[in-house]
């Protein structure tokens, strides 16, 4: 446990920064930062490099589009030369519709605020999948990337360890359970670590260097 505990802490200090950190998003129980986070889980939704989908977020954020209103709001065109300013390219068409038809359900469904969302489902992972695989874009994968983001901030969920954060600990030699993992980090480092995990199975870190830094 020892050094699984030294494996989990170089990997915090090399990779501590969440997606949302790195999208710009001052993550925060409030309507505003719960809806960048949809939106930057609707961009890592598809197959394109994460670096990608950041930096598309960070040009939407960047254009105003910070709440349901104002993407709404915004036009087709003007949210696909955003997507294209991130190099959103492949799929910034299709994206923009979801995002204008994904904040209008954020509006019409939850009145703009997805604390609605959680209230209705509570710290339920499944009733809080369910919920959001309705916004178009978010299926199971950007289900998993939402709550595993939230937790830092919705703690009843904690700890929530996908797929591909689990995929990244089992490199790592890692216990292969959120609540195993839970115990290698303080409670407010665990969503950190969940991304840092999934930046491992992504190929975004290295295993070895981070194995090998935590033995030297």
């Amino acid at each position: 446990m020892g050094d699984d505990r030294k494996v989990a802490r170089v990997l915090l200090d090399r990779q501590g920064r969440t997606y949302a950190e790195e999208a710009g998003i001052t993550l925060a129980d409030r309507p505003a930062p719960l809806y960048q986070l949809l939106v930057l889980a609707t961009l890592l939704s598809t197959r394109i490099r994460a670096r990608v989908a950041v930096a598309a977020a960070r040009e939407l954020f960047g254009a105003g589009y910070r709440t349901p209103q104002a993407m709404e709001a915004a036009s087709w065109q003007d949210r696909v030369d955003a997507l294209g300013r991130g190099h959103y390219r492949r799929y910034d068409e299709r994206t923009s519709t979801m995002l204008g038809t994904g904040a209008r359900l954020c509006l019409d469904r939850w009145r703009g605020d997805l604390r609605r969302l959680h209230r209705d489902a509570g710290d339920e992972p499944a009733a809080l999948r369910r919920l959001l695989t309705e916004f178009p874009g978010i299926g199971p994968t950007g289900a998993d990337i939402f709550l595993r983001e939230a937790q830092v901030v919705w703690t009843g969920l904690r700890p929530y360890a996908d797929r591909r954060a689990l995929a990244g600990a089992k490199r790592l030699g890692l216990p292969g359970s959120a609540e195993r993992l839970a115990g290698l980090v303080g409670p407010t480092d665990f969503g950190r670590l969940a991304s840092a995990l999934v930046r491992v199975a992504l190929g975004e870190e290295s295993a070895g260097e981070v194995t090998r830094a935590a033995a030297g």
